[in-house]
């Protein structure tokens, strides 16, 4: 019992997990326990007489001043928490108890390193509250616009970008991107999406990065004072995008924790925008017709309902155009289904381009077509946009491997209010027009 009184008290306080640390009434270290070095990454030697609060993250300065005022008057602090800054640069997150000897003029105090606990906090936040944002968000653009707030609280992100691959998984595109400033651009960012993409892998690119780089990267990496990191968004299809970081000017680099920490989040991040893009597909799907992409009955009939409350709220008028296409039945009985299909889509778009941002062009099924034309002041207006249909299909359709054929249309108008008031009304009437239209075509061709 002698022996282990007369022992060494440092001897012990070498043996805890915990740091030890007293210090002066000026600040300064006078005595830390071996758990400093693996806590801050400074030796015991090295931290005797520094400043407490030169190793203090200046953010957490000010309100750890104030504490150590408090101590010395008397009060005892428990479970105090602030960041220090490690020799190699990462933060740690310390929980601290403390009291002020005043026969010694010493603060007497215990460090427990919290980082990871700390860390897992916060990812577990980040998680859900990607989450939550991606149920919230309307779109991509909004997710990506949270999901830089919502990283930017685990790791520095003064530039943060989104980069989306193709449906095909080839063309890379920024669907986000916020320079912050930073020296490191969007060229140079695509250029490490692209490697990324390459590699399959993450990419830490910081000043005297050892790895084998292409030419414009490792020139980058030899003069940017902080660093960037890219990491892939992989689905269980494989990788969508990437998502990347850059410091501000003068930042650190980024350590391998912290890309570990971003590969974890990517992956939820990754899952919701595989979500968001299956939703969007779902919807195209529900709303518009997938050989054409235009809309198809269900979204004509809510844009016809629309359009016409909205004439009659404004007592404008508005025509429907039923259009047919002649002898398609022809086209797919001799060259097939494919040549039929690529006759559709040429014949869509030609039609589209006679008409204005504010109609609608609609796929019924088959060869028909509607047209919606709002806000027209006469009957005759629609005459015109007829006129302009026939005469941009005069032209023949090159359907390819020598195959061109000269196409035409039959087309029946109904007006509001003239024909009608409602959707029914107006959609009969024009279908009636158009058969008669086909009729006429029909005797005209066989007196020929």
């Amino acid at each position: 019992m002698e022996h282990i009184v007369a022992a060494p008290v440092a001897h012990f306080t070498d043996l805890l997990l915990d740091a030890v640390c007293m210090v002066d009434a000026g600040g300064r270290f006078v005595f830390v326990s071996a758990a400093c070095e693996r806590i801050f990454g400074y030796t015991q030697q090295e931290m005797i007489g520094k400043l407490v609060i030169d190793l203090v993250a200046p953010a957490d300065r000010e309100r750890t001043l104030a504490a150590a005022r408090n101590i010395m008057n008397g009060e005892s602090h428990i479970h105090f928490e602030n960041r220090y800054l490690r020799k190699d640069g990462s933060i740690a997150h310390i929980m601290w108890s403390a009291r002020w000897s005043e026969p010694d003029q010493l603060r007497v105090a215990v460090a427990r390193d919290v980082t990871l606990l700390k860390q897992a906090q916060a990812l577990q936040a980040a998680l859900y509250a990607i989450s939550e944002a991606a149920q919230a968000s309307d779109d991509l653009v909004h997710l990506f616009q949270r999901s830089h707030a919502i990283i930017g609280d685990l790791l520095p992100a003064s530039g943060f970008g989104v980069a989306l691959l193709d449906t095909a998984g080839k063309d890379l595109h920024f669907a986000y991107y916020v320079d912050g400033g930073t020296l490191f651009n969007a060229s140079l960012a695509r250029a490490l999406c692209e490697e990324v993409v390459r590699r399959a892998a993450p990419l830490l690119l910081k000043p005297g990065s050892g790895e084998a780089l292409p030419a414009q990267l490792q020139a980058a990496a030899n003069s940017m004072t902080g660093g960037a990191l890219a990491v892939p968004l992989t689905t269980p299809e494989g990788i969508v995008g990437v998502v990347v970081l850059c410091t501000g000017t003068g930042g650190a680099g980024y350590m391998t924790h912290e890309r570990d920490l971003l590969l974890f989040v990517a992956d939820q991040l990754a899952a919701a925008i595989q979500r968001k893009r299956m939703h969007a597909q779902m919807h195209f799907m529900a709303m518009y017709d997938e050989l054409t992409r235009l809309p198809n009955r269900r979204l004509l009939h809510d844009r016809i309902d629309t359009a016409l409350a909205r004439a009659q709220r404004q007592q404008e008028g508005l025509s429907l155009l039923f259009i047919d296409l002649n002898r398609f039945k022809m086209v797919n009985d001799r060259y097939g289904h494919a040549c039929g299909d690529q006759l559709l889509r040429q014949v869509a778009r030609r039609i589209a381009f006679c008409l204005r941002d504010t109609d609608t062009l609609a796929r019924l099924g088959g060869d028909e077509f509607v047209a919606v034309l709002e806000n027209s002041a006469l009957p005759s207006n629609a005459g015109l946009v007829v006129d302009k249909i026939h005469l941009a299909l005069e032209a023949p359709v090159d359907l390819g491997e020598g195959i061109q054929l000269q196409v035409s249309v039959s087309i029946g108008i109904a007006h509001y209010p003239e024909h009608g008031d409602n959707r029914e009304a107006l959609m009969s009437h024009a279908d009636q027009r158009m058969y008669a239209a086909k009729a006429a075509a029909a005797e005209a061709g066989s007196k020929d």
